[in-house]
């Protein structure tokens, strides 16, 4: 199949339409998540007290879903991608009924690992059957109606997030997600039948374990680095050191394991390892905006929830809005083109941020992140289709995984260092309730944020080039 697809082969009311329906909704969940919870957290902190420890509830939940997305993704490659996805959607629904009773912070932290656990297999497994049953040309069409999801929720999310926590109700943050789970199980259940190419796999336990270890004493140690302790003492370089060794270890183990959770040989082609680092940084870029530009906008100036979750949608819209064309572009110029393309564009915004970020408004913000999360979907979209259109079958859970992973673990490291700058300029203000030292603190974030953007470009130019024709054969 070429390049130039019929839009009603691959609309919703053809063939594949309710399993891509079903996808959409799929989706939905986790990108309504993405947004909705970062407009509440001032009404959480009110509520359950902690302000320090609100980045854990970001951290934890990416930390989560970044260990457990390659263990989903190998798994997928062997039971097959549909027992995952229903697995995960399950899991998020048990995590969402249980964030919504939770009594405490640190219970609602522990909760949302449980949610992290369910988006770890339904982010990368709609992905990956995105890719099983659709080509390279028709994905072009299909991240339209994908994006579509992103900007609906984009707009709905932080609306719902600043309505709930102005009306003090935010555990419907979390049982919004009920009759969600509900129907897209119940859709993916019924539509979807894949066709297996079964291969039998070894779970490489021992490097999820060294993966889950090594993280969590990094993002431990520069979350309560400075908080709970001193930067220089027993606690952070146990934390700092635990999780060092135990990256190390897990790299040596991944050399020796026969199917290793995140295949480092998959990394050696040059392709593979330059989208993982791009989609690292877009996920620490992400993730860092969304989640501290409510709390920036509400603890300097004091404007609504609502208000300051619809500055924040600007970002989220503008990624699905540029996302939905992105297939047209690259099919056009190339994947490495419109990466590189779309991280300018995203370099300038994070840039443009940190500028006026020590003059805090919602209309400045809000016209950034949009222009921001413009360049993030040029850049996002085809770092993934160029890796999964590099293999086949067999290898595609795989490398999906691993771009998610990236995405994921970019974001989880990205909160833990942002709230560790953050939880540190705080320290030395006059705490979280003075709003010069709110600024102050967001202004080292924004900061932080434009340096890795103009990193993950610098990535982008070290993609291998591509050429039209590479994209328009048969999904393999």
């Amino acid at each position: 199949m070429t390049a130039s697809v019929d839009r009603a082969s691959i609309g919703l009311r053809s063939e594949r339409g309710p399993v891509l329906a079903a996808l959409m909704l799929s989706t939905g969940l986790i990108a309504i998540d993405a947004t909705i919870l970062a407009t509440a957290v001032p009404s959480i902190v009110r509520d359950l007290g902690s302000y320090q420890q609100f980045p854990w509830l970001f951290s934890v939940y990416l930390l989560a879903q970044a260990v457990s997305v390659p263990i989903y993704s190998r798994f997928a490659d062997t039971v097959g991608r549909k027992p995952i996805i229903l697995l995960g959607i399950g899991l998020f629904l048990l995590g969402s009924i249980l964030c919504g009773v939770a009594w405490s912070m640190p219970a609602l932290i522990l909760f949302r690992i449980v949610q992290g656990l369910g988006a770890g297999a339904v982010a990368p497994m709609s992905m990956t059957i995105v890719g099983d049953i659709y080509t390279v040309a028709e994905r072009a069409k299909v991240q339209g109606y994908i994006a579509s999801v992103w900007a609906i929720s984009s707009v709905v999310g932080p609306a719902l997030g600043g309505i709930f926590a102005q009306l003090d109700a935010w555990r419907w943050i979390f049982w919004v997600n009920v009759p969600l789970c509900l129907i897209a199980g119940w859709m993916l259940l019924r539509e979807y039948h894949e066709k297996m190419q079964t291969q039998k796999h070894r779970i490489d336990y021992a490097g999820a374990a060294l993966l889950t270890v090594g993280l969590t004493g990094l993002i431990l140690g520069m979350l309560e680095g400075g908080n709970a302790w001193d930067w220089i003492s027993a606690p952070s370089a146990l934390c700092f050191g635990i999780g060092v060794l135990a990256l190390v270890a897990f790299g040596l183990v991944e050399r020796r394991a026969a199917e290793p959770i995140v295949d480092l040989r998959l990394a050696a082609r040059p392709l593979i390892l330059t989208t993982t680092i791009v989609s690292l940084g877009i996920g620490a870029l992400m993730t860092g905006v969304t989640s501290f530009a409510p709390a920036y906008l509400e603890g300097s100036i004091g404007i609504a929830p609502l208000l300051s979750g619809l500055a924040v949608a600007a970002l989220t819209l503008g990624w699905p809005i540029s996302a939905a064309n992105a297939g047209r572009l690259y099919l056009r110029i190339g994947f490495r083109r419109t990466t590189l393309t779309g991280m300018g564009i995203t370099t300038i915004a994070a840039i443009a941020l940190a500028a006026v970020s020590p003059w805090p408004n919602p209309f400045s913000v809000a016209g950034i992140a949009f222009v921001l999360g413009f360049g993030l979907g040029w850049s996002a979209a085809p770092t993934l289709i160029a890796a999964q259109a590099s293999v086949g079958w067999g290898e595609r859970g795989a490398v999906t995984g691993m771009n998610a992973f990236a995405r994921s673990a970019g974001s989880a490291l990205g909160v833990a260092v942002f709230g560790a700058i953050s939880n540190a300029v705080i320290a030395r203000g006059a705490g979280p309730d003075d709003p010069a030292t709110i600024v102050s603190a967001s202004v080292w974030v924004f900061v932080s944020a434009a340096v890795v953007a103009a990193l993950t470009l610098a990535a982008a130019f070290f993609m291998p080039r591509d050429s039209v024709e590479e994209h328009s054969g048969e999904a393999r």
